[in-house]
């Protein structure tokens, strides 16, 4: 090679340099994305979790074909089973952070766990976004501008049960009610703003008895009898995932939702899924991301699509917002324009994001996205071969989440 050549090819090196041009060898060498995910693959929750990793896994494996994040930062999971224990959620929070470097943590399955785990990702400036688990204490209280949600919150479900069910009150001439709820963070927080935000609306309705079973209640038999024996006008439940089932299995196989009405349980696609045959027709159910209302949208059309063909199955709603997490995290990078956690959670400040529900704004207050709780009819439909929504209630996310004036209070007031 003439020196007269080398000298222009390492003048052309310099110039590409100087202006930013980015050579192949430097994009394949750029710095993998350690991306963790504190999710139970055991216990309770491990059902719905499944269907959450398996989206995640999906949205990266995407991601990765296309180059990675930012088309040069490949995405490297780390999933770790927190065994639906908020110790043990810690721990792994803190071993993926350490050990595996991870900038940014999805999940949890259980409110308890991802509250755990926050003040650790703020420590240490990890980001965190929640996906399945919803108590709005997550983003109300003890704030932290590392932690994002995309799930409606407890305080969102519940005003818009309260809504829907205020309505079917009127109607159908309720005068009180009981609750049962899991004896844990979720339950408590989704059955106290719900009886509050029905007495803002209904304040005449009376509420005469709580019930709290243990999460993991395999024996529903005594609440079921205790409620019947009551005569309530309705029962409204505060029940997840396997106990789901198992308190409908067992109330159902005593006719009680032929003689107590119960309006706005947590019903989630994963339940018509996967109790396809015993789910009850007729009950007005709640759930927080059904893919079948959001098949305008081309990203859950092509969600769903790719889905089905990765695994041969409809996605529940976990499996949505997990999903979602994946690429709002996708589309914070983007906009700060590097993988530095404290530029990528500035970025997603107030951001309109693009998500399979459509294109959704988190508040800046909370960090809280603006996201859809839905109501519907459970009935069979020839378009699936599980029972879906009919007559679906959208209640949009700044219709239902709480006033920034009484978040600023609960802060004021937690301080103290």
């Amino acid at each position: 090679m003439s020196k007269r050549y080398t000298r222009l090819v390492m003048a052309l090196i310099a110039l590409n340099a100087a202006i930013g041009f980015t050579s192949a060898n430097d994009v394949a060498a750029a710095e993998a994305y350690h991306l963790g995910v504190a999710l139970p693959s055991s216990g309770v929750g491990a059902s719905y979790s499944k269907d959450g990793i398996d989206a995640i896994e999906l949205a990266v494996e995407e991601i990765n074909n296309a180059g990675g994040f930012l088309g040069k930062h490949p995405i490297k999971l780390f999933i770790r089973d927190t065994q639906t224990k908020a110790d043990v959620g810690a721990n792994m929070a803190r071993e993926m952070i350490q050990r595996d470097r991870v900038r940014c943590i999805l999940g949890t399955y259980a409110s308890d766990v991802a509250i755990a785990i926050k003040p650790i990702c703020r420590e240490h400036k990890v980001l965190h976004i929640a996906a399945i688990s919803n108590s709005e204490n997550l983003t109300k209280l003890d704030f932290s501008p590392y932690t994002y949600s995309v799930v409606p919150n407890s305080y969102m479900q519940a005003r818009a049960v309260a809504i829907g069910v205020a309505r079917m009150a009127k109607r159908y001439n309720w005068k009180d009610y009981v609750t049962i709820a899991s004896d844990y963070e979720w339950g408590r927080s989704t059955q106290a703003n719900f009886v509050k935000l029905l007495k803002e609306v209904a304040p005449d309705l009376q509420l005469i008895k709580e019930y709290w079973p243990r999460q993991g209640e395999k024996d529903f038999g005594p609440f079921i009898k205790t409620i019947m024996d009551e005569k309530p006008g309705f029962a409204y439940g505060c029940l997840a995932a396997q106990d789901t089932a198992t308190w409908i299995d067992q109330a159902k196989q005593v006719g009680f939702f032929g003689k107590v009405p119960y309006p706005g349980s947590l019903i989630s696609v994963w339940e018509l899924i996967n109790h396809a045959q015993t789910q009850p027709r007729g009950m007005i159910g709640l759930c927080r991301a059904p893919f079948f209302a959001h098949l305008n949208v081309p990203m859950m059309v092509d969600f769903v699509k790719a889905f089905r063909a990765k695994y041969n199955r409809y996605p529940s709603d976990w499996a949505v917002l997990e999903y979602d997490a994946v690429y709002v995290l996708k589309q914070g990078i983007e906009k700060a324009g590097n993988v530095d956690s404290d530029a990528v959670k500035d970025a997603l400040k107030g951001m309109t994001v693009r998500t399979t529900r459509g294109e959704l704004s988190f508040r800046p207050i909370d960090n809280q996205l603006g996201c859809s709780s839905y109501l519907g009819r459970v009935a069979d439909d020839e378009a699936y071969p599980f029972p879906v929504y009919h007559s679906i209630i959208e209640v949009k996310g700044p219709d239902s989440w709480r006033p920034e004036s009484e978040i600023i209070a609960a802060r004021q007031t937690e301080k103290k």
